[in-house]
């Protein structure tokens, strides 16, 4: 690789290769970035109803327990 580069200036290494390897990769990489942060907000989305569900559910046999009735 270093042999391709060797005559070139150096904007082609830092500027021109990456801005044209964003334009061919772009959308996949957009797809895949959205996709990792859509999985990211189904996990938070699960922790929390799941943590809410153990809270109300603890609280509520902590209450129903201290009366007796059951």
């Amino acid at each position: 690789m270093q042999e391709i580069f060797a005559g070139l200036p150096w904007w082609v290494k830092w500027i021109a290769v990456p801005v044209i390897a964003l334009v061919v990769f772009g959308g996949l990489i957009a797809s895949v970035i959205g996709f990792v942060v859509w999985l990211l907000f189904r996990v938070l989305l699960f922790v929390a109803l799941a943590g809410g569900l153990i809270y109300v559910v603890r609280k509520f046999m902590s209450s129903s327990s201290s009366h007796g009735d059951w």
